[in-house]
């Protein structure tokens, strides 16, 4: 439908919304129309009714058997729809507001302890370490043929350095694959980052971390391709091609998978927890993990402190004489 597409136009040339947003923003509004059988353009704007927004809600929920926190993010897309159609004068305010959404249950973020992140890089370092370079020191790069081993080795480098990174910078996936060369600041051990909304932001760099992309970028030119630019991509395949986000996904998958201590979810997200959570712990104050994160207000940031909440108090209920002694008071 045209107005569906004048909005997803919008919100991606104009809000610079990424790929996957656009995707799930237009999946939504087709799933509006459709169930409440929109035929055009002109039948749209008139579907924005309370009533017909909640049995559209209602169908999400229970004939679509969606998770009360999808059906959140729809009815989320369907304001923003509003709002956009409000703004051409083809309604009145924004009717979605009015429309109770299901409640959403509590969920802290989930991490990795930091032992279990220290035994991963641990027992991987020597994929970071320029081992591996100097058994395949003069070989011919990836892109002319089709040497086995030094693919395998390729990739348990590449996957080393995706997990490092996102651990020690904190990187949404989108990030990190649209990361390139340019974006290393070695003199200045930063990293700058575009995020959401085209904001850009610079991330400091660890002297180890920064020992670790150079080495890695040693590889790059030794097993993969030679020549590259400052404007080719920081990490690519063993095809030199820039990353995916399937391929991050499964590549953290991967080499999380099997550490002690760490179980459920491997993603890049949990990675970008995992260092805002120890930043909490070790004293950061809120502000600085916000700046560095690239969240757009404090409210994002607030979330990781229920983790140390719940830390302290697991602390209280193990160490402390009144807890210990049920609540009496210790000798």
């Amino acid at each position: 439908m045209r107005l569906i597409d004048d909005f997803i136009n919008y919100i991606g040339g104009i809000r610079r919304y990424s790929p996957r947003t656009l995707d799930i923003y237009r999946r939504a509004l087709e799933d509006f129309a459709s169930t409440l059988e929109c035929g055009a353009d002109e039948e749209l704007p008139g579907l924005f009714r309370p009533a017909l927004i909640r049995s559209w809600e209602v169908s999400l929920l229970e004939v679509k058997g969606l998770s009360p926190r999808t059906v959140h993010l729809y009815m989320s897309v369907l304001s923003s729809f509003s709002r956009f159609l409000a703004s051409r004068e083809l309604l009145d305010g924004n009717p979605v507001a009015s429309v109770k959404r299901p409640r959403l249950p509590s969920r802290l973020p989930v991490f990795y302890r930091r032992e279990a992140m220290k035994a991963y890089l641990e027992s991987t370092k020597i994929y970071a370490d320029g081992t591996v370079l100097q058994l395949y020191a003069g070989s011919r790069p990836l892109a002319e043929g089709h040497d086995v081993g030094m693919k395998k080795s390729y990739e348990a480098v590449l996957g080393r350095m995706i997990v490092s990174l996102l651990y020690a910078t904190g990187l949404r996936r989108a990030e990190l694959i649209s990361l390139n060369i340019s974006s290393l600041d070695f003199a200045r051990a930063t990293l700058r980052v575009t995020g959401k909304g085209d904001k850009m932001r610079e991330i400091p760099l660890p002297p180890a971390i920064c020992d670790e992309i150079s080495l890695y970028l040693n590889a790059v030119e030794l097993m993969v391709m030679s020549g590259r630019k400052p404007d080719s991509p920081l990490l690519v395949t063993p095809s030199g091609k820039r990353l995916y986000p399937s391929y991050v996904a499964k590549a953290v998958s991967k080499e999380l998978s099997g550490v002690e201590g760490i179980k459920g979810r491997k993603s890049p997200h949990v990675l970008r927890h995992t260092l805002a959570t120890e930043l909490l712990e070790d004293g950061t104050d809120l502000n600085s993990i916000k700046e560095l994160l690239g969240h757009s207000s404090l409210a994002a940031t607030q979330v990781y402190t229920h983790n140390s909440i719940a830390q302290l108090k697991s602390i209280y209920e193990t160490a402390h004489p009144r807890a210990k002694k049920g609540g009496k008071d210790g000798d």
